[in-house]
């Protein structure tokens, strides 16, 4: 066609194979300047083994690359790790982050790459470039800031930054806006649409088909390593896509019945965080019900289910079935108190242990007797939550490092899952996980209710809290601005909570 964009990078039949396990084959695709091509798929469809590839980090199995030269020319190329990728004008975005924490935001951004002055680095001029790329995507910190003490969606847009300050022709995010806001994402949209204006080629990975509907030019779809679609603009809409992803419709959640008889597990009384000293929150949570945490970033649902698990120091009491819990987060643990982290590879799980070890851990420190370890009870109960968490691929020897995001999150939540808590605190229960995936781990977190464990939730996705909470509690600066139930809430309601607004105006409001 005489309107179809330049082919910056061909990817011809290209696989990918594991010790014999086939994660990716015959995968066809071109990617053209000034598009976004979205690629779609459930956790373990291959997504990120093909941006690997794309990006150099991982070298094919079979088939070829071919990347435009300045004359526009498709020329074969063997793209020899990320240095090379970035010589030949490609820049990739990990979904877990990968900043160099002891250096300060600019130095993070340009590391490997410090611009220098008669021999010696030029920290002036790196911060004044950094600033650049920081307004660019929209990130007011100070470039001396150590990336360290960076929140998760703050860390999510230096990585961006960092990426679009190589100047790469081809651009691609895996999962980007998984740590973001709702006004993060939107202006992360903008600049991807800027981009593409500018001639970039970008290729996004996400599960959010809304981003997906809005922003991607085309959508290449996956399922068990294969491609099992390619559309454009205009060609498909949510339903088609997710079939094409799942090979099935996605069935819609069924309200549960809540049940105000029954005895409250989890009671949270004047509880304040150490961040939040002047702002006490007082809450309870009965057997069976699922609470939801809503409100703004920094509105402390971190720190407050941090502080419940005994994770951070605190102000308050927490009681669990009436008896007040003290003491560290390992105490907890053992009185039935149980976390799933916001930052799965950073606080939840150990990477470079297998799946089974990740899986079991709850279970064996309860279970041993004499520091003795029933390993026969301990390989089925692995093979028991790697069925139940429809982990992929469902081999308990393989570390998890090497598991796509989604069944990562699976593994943290299954190894809290196998103990049956008295009380399980998620937060973020579904970032970077894709909508098959999302429905299988809330299908989980209401069985468990319905076993009588009590859970508390936070969630950034205003959708995810309404589909899945009994009762949302909304924050505002440290403490629960206001309560409403399942049946009375909605996202304008929950947002004026969020913002500030008074309890009783955002009932008439929603009324």
């Amino acid at each position: 066609m005489p309107d179809e964009k330049p082919v910056l990078l061909r990817v011809r039949g290209v696989g990918r194979r594991y010790a014999g396990v086939t994660a990716l084959a015959g995968i066809d695709a071109d990617v053209r300047g000034g598009e976004v091509l979205a690629i779609v798929g459930e956790n373990g469809a291959g997504k990120s083994t093909l941006l690997k590839i794309l990006s150099g980090v991982v070298q094919p199995s079979d088939g070829s690359l071919e990347v435009a030269d300045a004359s526009g020319a498709l020329r074969a190329v063997e793209l020899d790790g990320v240095r090379g990728a970035t010589k030949a004008g490609i820049a990739l975005v990990h979904q877990e982050l990968n900043l160099a924490e002891n250096l300060d935001v600019a130095g993070s951004i340009y590391l490997g790459r410090e611009p220098s002055r008669l021999g010696w680095m030029d920290t002036r001029r790196m911060r004044r470039e950094a600033r650049r790329w920081l307004d660019l995507v929209g990130l007011d910190v100070d470039p001396s800031t150590p990336c360290g003490s960076l929140p998760i969606a703050q860390r999510q847009l230096v990585e961006i930054a960092k990426a679009l300050s190589t100047e790469s022709r081809i651009l691609i995010l895996d999962e980007p806006t998984s740590s973001l806001t709702h006004r993060e994402a939107d202006r992360l949209l903008e600049i991807m649409s800027a981009l593409r204006a500018r001639g970039v080629a970008v290729v996004f990975v996400s599960h959010h088909l809304d981003e997906v509907m809005r922003i991607a030019d085309r959508v290449v779809v996956l399922r068990d390593g294969r491609k099992t679609g390619e559309l454009a603009r205009g060609e498909y809409d949510r339903a088609m896509v997710e079939r094409l992803m799942v090979g099935r419709d996605i069935a819609p959640s069924m309200r549960r019945a809540a049940n105000g008889a029954a005895p409250v597990r989890l009671r949270v009384e004047g509880l304040v965080s150490a961040h939040r000293r002047r702002a006490p929150m007082s809450f309870e949570v009965r057997a069976g019900e699922i609470v939801g945490l809503a409100g703004l970033v920094g509105a402390g649902r971190t720190e407050a289910l941090e502080a419940i698990a005994g994770v951070s120091p605190h102000g308050g009491r927490v009681l669990v079935d009436g008896l007040e819990v003290t003491g560290g987060s390992s105490v907890r643990v053992r009185r039935g108190i149980a976390i799933v982290p916001e930052d799965r590879a950073r606080n939840g799980l150990f990477l470079e242990d297998a799946v089974s070890v990740n899986m079991s851990l709850a279970w064996v420190d309860r279970s041993s007797r004499a520091r003795l370890v029933d390993r026969r009870g301990e390989r089925g109960l692995v093979a028991r939550m790697i069925d139940r968490m429809q982990l992929r691929p469902p081999h308990p020897a393989r570390r998890v490092q090497t598991l796509s995001g989604g069944n990562q999150q699976k593994s943290v939540i299954g190894r809290w899952l196998a103990i049956d808590p008295a009380v399980l605190l998620l937060d973020e229960p579904t970032r970077g996980v894709d909508v098959g995936a999302r429905a299988e781990i809330h299908a989980e977190v209401r069985r468990l209710a319905d076993a009588g464990s009590a859970v508390v939730f936070a969630s950034s996705e205003l959708e995810e809290v309404l589909l899945l909470a009994d009762r949302i509690l909304v924050m505002h600066e440290g403490t629960v601005a206001g309560e409403l139930a399942a049946h009375e809430a909605s996202e304008v309601a929950i947002m004026h909570l969020a913002t500030g607004g008074s309890a009783a105006h955002g009932a008439k409001e929603h009324a």
